[in-house]
């Protein structure tokens, strides 16, 4: 009886390993190449945000990368319109697009293609200027302040 306990529990612990979530990221980065002038761009889209490219309107809805334990992928739902400056905006895709394998979920588009490089974090922000004073806590640990590592000198100096 105790080894057939002990057995679950160990496949029920690697399974739950091996079941992470993907990690959610706000930003997609993609690449779009231009067939009549082969021109290719990379350019960011937000989570939230729609972005044109040429006469695409490139919406990027979510944004997922695989965790440290797994196989390296990054997945975006995006939604394209075209909206040519004569005439109205329609729908050219709506779907998941994934890092690794473009072809499978791909913009069928007769002057665009574009595809998913990566999901990565917004960029931080400007670093706000240290507090001072009363409003910095005078009693904190100055020594676990984060500071900046000396640059190595060139040889000969």
């Amino acid at each position: 009886m105790r080894p057939a306990v002990v057995s679950a529990l160990l496949l029920g612990v690697s399974g739950t390993a091996l079941a992470q979530a993907d990690i959610p990221r706000d930003v997609v980065r993609l690449q779009g190449l231009d067939k009549v002038t082969a021109r290719v761009s990379t350019f960011d889209v937000e989570v939230g945000a729609t972005v044109r490219f040429g006469t695409l309107d490139v919406t990027a809805k979510a944004c997922f990368v695989a965790p440290p334990t797994a196989a390296p992928e990054s997945a975006a739902f995006l939604q394209i319109a075209d909206n040519p400056p004569t005439g109205e905006p329609t729908r050219v895709f709506s779907g998941w697009m994934f890092a690794s394998s473009p072809a499978v979920s791909a913009l069928d588009h007769a002057v665009y293609d574009v595809w998913v490089i990566e999901c990565l974090d917004r960029a931080p922000s400007a670093v706000e200027p240290p507090m001072t004073g009363e409003a910095a806590g005078e009693d904190d640990d100055a020594a676990l302040e984060p500071r900046a590592l000396p640059r190595r000198r060139p040889d000969g100096l």
